[in-house]
């Protein structure tokens, strides 16, 4: 098959993986998830930098509902678009560095990826972080083969967008001066002013996040070094197993066999140049994320970026040591796989098992829009009240549905652990009233700064027999002050 006509069959496979994916969305019938709402919220306030993120994923939302509206599809249309997009360019980096076939199966393999599959769903930095990291990918390639400056300044611009999706796509630098140091061509470029203007282009395209930071005292880097802590340098093994499952249970089984069969076949896979380039962009980022995790614990998608690289490193030792077989079987079972996660509520409902909330892995975005509903009431006949609560996700799903004039988070300590409490304050609203949305009856420390107490009921949503949303009203009149 031809590379044109391999392009335009993962094409229309991702449109129609994309139009099944719109489809899951919807017969799920689950809402916004907390970080969702949250990135919503940024996309009508754009700005340069969020508490935990850069800005690209608010504006990519902000695009989108632009055209479509609020919508919860309309919400996560950027990722839904963004994975088919870097299946297209990872089937391009297969191509350039072996054939037609090798990109096919590479695109189709990293679309139907368990990691791609769960985050296809939702709308996250994952989606912008990858893209970004596999364009750079290919615009390193083709700028080493061709010496050009649209290549170079492609790869800059890649890599000065990657981040401000998300601070991981920093690894990107040393693996690409690996590779560079790696090939010959890479070592004849570094005597040159190219890729040294590119990373000014990169640095000049992040500079901006970088002055929000500077401005608001780099609560996104303090986020950033906060979750990433390193603990005392004692490893902890169970961590470890626990990344290394995930990453497993992102790649998929056949898949991580794979990649741990061409691993261990590293004579053979050295002798071929092309595997270079991968294994610069794949080993270092697992392996850094690996001792990460040993040592104070790593989310399981953070190594995500390596699959990029992984993935054409695996699909091309299968074609290549004439066992093609093995890529359609990856392919086929992760898709499967994928599915099964997709229909997990209809297949327990067929099966006559009662849902519970240690059974449905989609719990944490249900219940939200009934929850928001009852609270509205609330809202329409306090309008003038400021909506307050003492958690993001509360607010953030409030925020969303219910459209508040007016919120703030509730913050006595004036410390900094989220976006609502970095842009929101109480301290200049001295006499106004709040509407409070609380978890729990007992509100003593709160109603103690107001002149006066009102309950308003309670909201209740009950989603299983074992599994629901409750939250406490209250008006507050005549706010004092913290102290």
């Amino acid at each position: 098959m031809s590379a044109p006509r391999s392009t335009l069959l993962l094409l229309v496979i991702g449109m129609l993986i994309t139009a099944y994916r719109l489809w899951v969305v919807r017969h799920l019938g689950i809402d916004l998830y907390v970080d969702e709402a949250y990135y919503w919220g940024w996309s009508k306030s754009l700005d340069w930098g969020y508490f935990s993120k850069p800005p690209v994923i608010a504006a990519l939302i902000a695009a989108s509902t632009a055209v479509f509206g609020d919508g919860i599809l309309a919400v996560k249309l950027p990722a839904l678009l963004l994975y088919p997009a870097t299946s297209l360019v990872i089937a391009a980096i297969g191509t350039r560095l072996f054939d037609a076939r090798v990109g096919f199966w590479s695109g189709l393999a990293f679309l139907t990826m368990p990691l791609v599959g769960a985050l296809g769903l939702f709308v996250s930095t994952d989606a912008p972080l990858l893209f970004f990291w596999s364009l750079g990918m290919l615009f390193l390639l083709r700028a080493l083969e061709r010496d050009r400056w649209p290549d170079w300044l492609g790869l800059g611009l890649s890599v000065g967008l990657g981040l401000q999706s998300k601070y991981t796509m920093a690894a990107f630098l040393p693996s690409a001066l690996l590779v560079m140091l790696m090939l010959p061509a890479g070592r004849r470029a570094l005597a040159s002013a190219h890729p040294w203007a590119t990373l000014l282009l990169a640095l000049a395209v992040f500079a901006p996040n970088l002055w929000w930071n500077w401005q608001h005292d780099f609560p996104t880097l303090r986020h950033t070094a906060a979750i990433t802590h390193v603990d005392d340098g004692i490893s902890d093994s169970a961590n470890l197993g626990e990344f290394l499952t995930a990453q497993l249970a992102s790649f998929g089984p056949l898949l991580s066999i794979g990649l741990v069969w061409a691993l261990f076949s590293i004579g053979r896979v050295w002798k071929n140049r092309a595997n270079h380039a991968l294994l610069a962009f794949c080993l270092p980022l697992l392996l850094l994320v690996g001792i990460q995790a040993s040592s104070g614990g790593a989310n399981g998608n953070w190594a995500a970026p390596a699959f990029v690289a992984a993935v054409v490193l695996t699909v091309a030792f299968w074609i290549g040591s004439g066992r093609p077989r093995w890529a359609i079987a990856a392919v086929v079972v992760n898709a499967l796989l994928v599915s099964l996660i997709y229909h997990w509520p209809d297949l327990t409902a067929l099966a006559g098992v009662e849902m519970t909330r240690n059974k449905d892995p989609y719990k944490r975005a249900r219940g939200w829009h009934e929850l928001a509903e009852g609270v509205a009431p609330a809202i329409r006949a306090h309008p003038d009240a400021i909506l307050v609560a003492r958690d993001r996700e509360l607010l953030a799903q409030l925020i969303y549905f219910d459209h508040p004039r007016d919120y703030a988070s509730w913050n006595p300590a004036g410390s900094v652990i989220d976006h609502y409490q970095l842009t929101t304050t109480l301290h200049d609203k001295l006499g106004r009233d709040v509407l409070l949305v609380s978890r729990t009856p007992s509100i003593d420390d709160i109603s103690a700064r107001f002149s006066s107490t009102e309950a308003l009921g309670t909201v209740k949503v009950t989603i299983y027999r074992d599994f629901g949303r409750e939250v406490y009203l209250f008006l507050l009149k005549g706010f004092k002050g913290y102290e």
